[in-house]
């Protein structure tokens, strides 16, 4: 405990001797931490927040379909099922080869386009993020069923089960204890890239932010923006190093002699 304290104690002195006690600390704090504009800002940044926060709860929904789908697919065996795994495996080749960004640029822009029409932008980062982050999530279910020993599926089969029922009540349930922990860091990844739709003229926390830095001539409103991603993403932190922490415990409780 004391070295503890004296190895805080030290940090502290070198953060104040190289950041704080400075000469453009001063300047740093006024264009990014200044609490007048941070109470002006919060208002509106709050407000395209929720955009963000609607993005991301239906995301985690369809998200979670399209990429269990296409992890059954990868997984499917025989010869016959050969196409539908080449489809299947470019697919998440493809999106996870493909940065965000651009994702964002080519459904936001190239399917209006396409359409001919205006589509609303709740809708256009709803489909981004999960042409995205399926591929993503897609090749973590398939290792967790992967992870699975054979013997579990010849077991179910020997029982009467047929695949369908196989897949449900054996393999994905063992599956889905491996699988959770990186489940869930895709899950905080996703929180942060939610705040990129204001690429696609999305009123969302970054877009309403940058409107008040126009009129103030100030950053502190994207700091208040991260603020907001910040307390959404740490009780996913926390739970996934419970989680974790506690699935290592249950693991390698009988390793110890």
């Amino acid at each position: 405990m004391l070295i503890a304290i004296l190895s805080t104690a030290a940090f502290a002195v070198i953060v104040w001797a190289t950041v704080i006690n400075t000469e453009g600390w001063s300047k740093v704090q006024q264009a990014f931490f200044d609490p007048a504009v941070a109470v002006e800002a919060l208002p509106k940044v709050w407000e395209g927040f929720l955009l963000n926060l609607t993005v991301l709860g239906i995301s985690i929904f369809t998200v979670g379909g399209v990429a269990l789908v296409i992890a059954l697919l990868r997984t499917l065996r025989g010869p016959v099922f050969f196409p539908v795994r080449t489809l299947a495996a470019g697919y998440t080749d493809l999106f996870r080869g493909l940065p965000f960004i651009i994702v964002l640029y080519l459904v936001g822009f190239g399917l209006p386009t396409i359409v001919g029409e205006r589509i609303d932008e709740l809708l256009l980062g709803v489909l981004a993020v999960t042409l995205t982050y399926s591929a993503y999530v897609a090749e973590v279910i398939r290792a967790g069923i992967e992870s699975v020993h054979p013997s579990q599926r010849l077991a179910a089969r020997a029982l009467g089960m047929g695949h369908v029922q196989t897949l449900r009540r054996v393999v994905l349930p063992q599956a889905l204890r491996k699988m959770t922990p990186a489940l869930m860091n895709d899950f905080i990844s996703m929180q942060k890239d939610v705040g990129l739709i204001s690429i696609i003229a999305g009123l969302d926390a970054l877009a309403r932010a940058k409107g008040v830095v126009a009129t103030t001539y100030n950053f502190t409103p994207y700091v208040v923006a991260g603020i907001l991603f910040i307390l959404l993403a740490i009780p996913t932190i926390r739970l996934t190093d419970w989680y974790t922490a506690r699935l290592r415990e249950r693991e390698q409780s009988g390793s110890v002699l």
